[in-house]
């Protein structure tokens, strides 16, 4: 849900600042930063020091060289590089400054090369710290699982029932995806996404609602969408859900300065709840500076068992939507890729719904809540190998 959270990838801190001049290559300071920690505040540029701390890119490397063993070498790619590591690799993106200091640096998921069984999966997650939940079908029946009908907090993959009711409506010919709404004020969230900064009546097709929602998870187009389907029609797709709470009333229920009217809310009952969600609307949109990483009011979420996950995503799996972001899936690898996760402090889910090159049809959710940060880069990995494992048996 936050923009700090990356639901697919680890992003330290990266941004374009024109063509670095200096005589130490890029390879050279990945190889630096993989191999001798701890990181020295030397190596970054000021720009980079402002938003991310040496010891930050050590806790991310140590979830990497975790995962994937020790860092053996960087290979340039087309926009960037392939991390090569003993137990697999991962993306990455790097800048210098013309003194030859990162300025950018961002790490992608990882994907281990041994082949994973999914049993062997199953009792990775089941070790991971706090709760998890787990399930992985084939033409709708369970391969393995693991606590598949607990109902976990899922972050923004609640955006999942907001796309399947649209996808409803659609069908039943009360929406059209042409159709253009005027962007409300009111639906303006924080990030992630793009279009809180748009103009306030820039016209907007549903089409490009549903796409910023699910492939960049733009919360203020997941707010639209859902003022447009109908709070009520979101709630029929997800019933323990209610009131199913926009974005911007979450991020307004968990900021700090309303705190007592969190207290106010977690107190009431169903309906004393929604009468609250009044008071809650009229409430300034908070400051990003009131979130950090850590866990905050993580019962002020959306929550989904992972049966439920993939019963959405299989509802919602034609949507065009799909067609940008596969999430951790090689889209050459399957006929048809629906993608969608969630996170924010001590919360992380990845759905992904999959048709394989034999027709057959699998999904692919686990979530995994905790009171304290989670190692993304180990949670990336194993559910990169459970993909990796479906789609060489779905390949045959």
């Amino acid at each position: 849900m936050r923009k700090f959270l990356s639901a697919i990838a680890l992003v330290l801190f990266y941004v374009s600042l024109g063509v670095a001049q200096t005589s130490i290559t890029p390879q050279q300071v990945l190889a630096r930063v993989l191999q001798q920690t701890p990181a020295q505040a030397a190596w970054f540029a000021p720009v980079f020091l402002a938003q991310i701390q040496p010891a930050q890119v050590d806790a991310i490397v140590k979830q990497y060289t975790g995962t994937l063993g020790a860092f053996q070498r960087a290979d340039a790619t087309s926009d960037g590089f392939t991390l090569v590591m003993e137990k697999g690799t991962a993306p990455a993106k790097i800048h210098l400054d013309a003194e030859g200091r990162i300025d950018g640096l961002w790490f992608g998921a990882p994907s281990p090369s041994k082949p994973v069984s999914l049993e062997d999966a199953m009792k990775e997650i089941s070790t991971l710290p706090g709760k998890s939940a787990a399930l992985v079908l084939e033409e709708g029946k369970p391969l393995v699982s693991l606590h598949p009908e607990d109902a976990l907090a899922v972050g923004s993959a609640f955006k999942l029932a907001i796309l399947a009711a649209a996808q409803q409506q659609t069908a039943a010919g009360k929406l059209r995806l042409d159709q253009t709404f005027a962007l409300k004020k009111e639906w303006k969230s924080l990030p992630s996404g793009v279009l809180q900064g748009w103009p306030d009546g820039t016209p907007l097709t549903l089409a490009t609602l549903e796409n910023e929602m699910i492939s960049i998870s733009d919360n203020t187009g997941a707010d639209a969408m859902l003022s447009i389907v109908g709070r009520d029609q979101a709630e029929k797709l997800a019933l323990r859900n209610k009131p199913f709470l926009s974005t911007r009333e979450a991020f307004v229920l968990k900021a700090k300065s309303n705190s007592a009217l969190l207290e106010r809310y977690r107190k009431a009952d169903e309906s004393e709840r929604r009468a609250l969600l009044a008071e809650v609307d009229m409430q300034p949109l908070p400051e990003t500076s009131q979130f950090s990483d850590a866990p905050t009011a993580t019962d002020i979420e959306w929550f989904f068992t992972p049966e439920e996950l993939c019963s959405l995503a299989a509802k919602a799996a034609d949507a065009t939507a799909f067609q940008i972001n596969p999430g951790l899936a090689n889209r050459a690898q399957w006929r048809q890729v629906a993608f969608k996760g969630g996170s924010e402090g001590g919360v992380l889910n990845m759905t992904t719904a999959l048709m394989g090159k034999n027709g057959k049809h699998y999904c692919v959710a686990v979530t995994w809540n905790n009171d304290a940060a989670l190692e993304q880069a180990k949670f990336f990995g194993i559910y990169g190998s459970i993909l990796n494992t479906l789609a060489k048996s779905s390949s045959q």
